[in-house]
């Protein structure tokens, strides 16, 4: 059943990713409701969503930001469909999908982050490897491995924490914003350190964090810090502390 579930999920991002590439359509810009996200779904959210219901419900109830409950089963699945929407309306390329699969326990049993700009594609097996591909090459996975010379971490919602920001920079620390949480956590063996500071959501995190388990994490009630270096995952949270960020 994981293999069956993780071979959908693939499948259905293929199609999604394909879809982009051929060209953005007109009625993907719109705006519709509030999801259960809180955000505001607009065509390309809902688009992708109605792929993932497809492809995925047979496996369980589906819990996605944009309609909630789908559906229901003994499994759980939380869905991002269009991580990081305001960038993909702007055609900014830097978006993408979010997937989990829950066990009856709600321990993430696969985990699956698409990056639709780039055709990346990160996924996680419960206690096995984090593996990258990509979507126009399905027998390309291998091992994401550490880098060990990046340059910079990044500061998802930094706009929203100027008192945060001038400590980092105070401190040498260089680092950009691109606007994705999920994805950019599947980065977090690509880059320094990963920093979110706003509300915590699973359909953001959920699959992310599995991806994440073998480093550095804390998990606060509206912080989350990710590093693979000890000491800079130190500094960081020291850095928290003196700004108030609980």
């Amino acid at each position: 059943m994981i293999n069956d579930f993780l071979n959908d999920a693939i499948l259905a991002n293929r199609l999604i990713y394909t879809e982009i590439k051929s060209g953005y359509k007109s009625e993907w810009q719109k705006e519709f409701n509030i999801g259960a996200g809180g955000d505001r779904s607009s065509g390309i959210d809902l688009f992708a969503e109605e792929i993932f219901i497809k492809y995925l419900s047979k496996y369980g109830s589906i819990d996605s930001e944009e309609s909630g409950k789908i559906g229901d089963g003994n499994k759980k699945i939380i869905i991002d469909p269009i991580d990081g929407s305001s960038n993909a309306l702007s055609h900014f390329s830097y978006f993408g999908s979010s997937i989990a699969l829950l066990n009856e326990k709600k321990s993430v049993e696969v985990a699956v982050i698409t990056n639709f700009a780039s055709g990346e594609i990160f996924y996680k097996i419960k206690n096995s490897n984090l593996k990258v591909g990509f979507l126009d090459d399905i027998n390309s996975f291998k091992d994401e491995k550490i880098v060990q010379n990046s340059k910079i971490g990044l500061f998802e919602k930094a706009y929203s924490n100027y008192n945060v920001v001038k400590l980092l920079n105070e401190n040498g620390f260089k680092f950009r914003s691109p606007g994705a949480l999920a994805l950019s956590l599947a980065y977090a063996r690509r880059v320094d350190w990963v920093l979110y500071i706003g509300k915590i959501r699973d359909y953001d995190i959920k699959a992310a964090i599995a991806m994440c388990e073998d480093l550095n994490i804390t998990i606060q009630n509206d912080y989350i810090l990710v590093s693979k270096d000890k000491n800079i995952f130190n500094l960081i949270n020291d850095i928290l502390k003196v700004a108030n960020v609980r």
